[in-house]
């Protein structure tokens, strides 16, 4: 099975998670050895920067390569029958997720925002147990770790459980391991009421439009019950205030 690896930068995270060891951390505590690890950049002010530090990551065996989303941006958008009008505030939420999937060529996409993080307190399989997980679920579509080890917001939210995982109605862009396969379809035209929980700011955001057509079509994601990510939601100061305490003690840098 192949697996890719993929995150995503723009302007107000890029440095946190390009200048620490932020992103090495996080891949590394996958415990998996991935046939491609891809960074998406977004919406950055310096570009120029941004690739430069992109090469020195990729000389470093951090990454396999980097994309900058907007040479794909067109392709994506045609080849998933959707256009910026049909996506309206939830464009700069979701392209870059379209085009990673339109462009990922291996069996699964393993995707964490920049914003999101797993800390080394995980069980070392628990990227095999999700592909055993989709293979052996026909209608699972997608497999994440519980957020932010809220353990009984999961299984609130679930039909039913195994000894591994919660089964119920959900996706989220924060993290997802999904087949490639079933994400390439023509998918994202759903609607579904019980989808307009999503933020009002996102417009006809990817995860929504995800979501409506898991609901429609009766497919369940798992929630893994023994493993967190963990979600923080970035701002400019906070970001710059963070990349100053990584610099005085990278130890302290658990995002916890």
């Amino acid at each position: 099975m192949s697996i890719t690896f993929e995150t995503k930068v723009w302007e107000n995270d890029w440095q946190l998670i390009m200048n620490t060891s932020r992103l090495r951390k996080t891949i590394e505590n996958c415990y998996y050895n991935f046939d491609q690890k891809v960074l998406y950049i977004n919406n950055v002010n310096n570009s120029v920067e941004v690739k430069e530090k992109a090469e020195e990551l990729v000389h470093n065996g951090i990454i396999d390569k980097f994309i900058n989303v907007s040479d794909y941006c067109s392709a994506a958008l045609k080849y998933f029958n959707l256009s910026k009008d049909k996506l309206g505030k939830g464009y700069h939420y979701s392209i870059a997720e379209l085009v990673s999937i339109y462009l990922t060529k291996t069996t699964y996409i393993l995707h964490l925002s920049g914003d999101t993080s797993i800390l080394p307190n995980i069980s070392r399989d628990w990227i095999k147990i999700g592909i055993d997980t989709l293979e052996n679920h026909h209608n699972v579509k997608v497999f994440n770790l519980n957020w932010d080890y809220k353990h009984k917001g999961a299984k609130s939210e679930s039909d039913f459980e195994d000894i591994n995982c919660f089964f119920g109605y959900g996706f989220s862009d924060q993290m997802y391991l999904i087949r490639t396969d079933d994400f390439k379809q023509r998918i994202y035209e759903y609607y579904d009421n019980a989808s307009e929980r999503y933020p009002e700011y996102g417009g006809e955001l990817f995860e929504k439009r995800v979501d409506s057509w898991m609901r429609q079509n009766n497919y369940l994601r798992a929630t893994y019950k023994h493993g967190s990510y963990i979600h923080n939601n970035f701002t400019k100061s906070n970001v710059l205030k963070a990349i100053a305490i990584f610099l005085d003690k990278p130890d302290i840098l658990s995002w916890r």
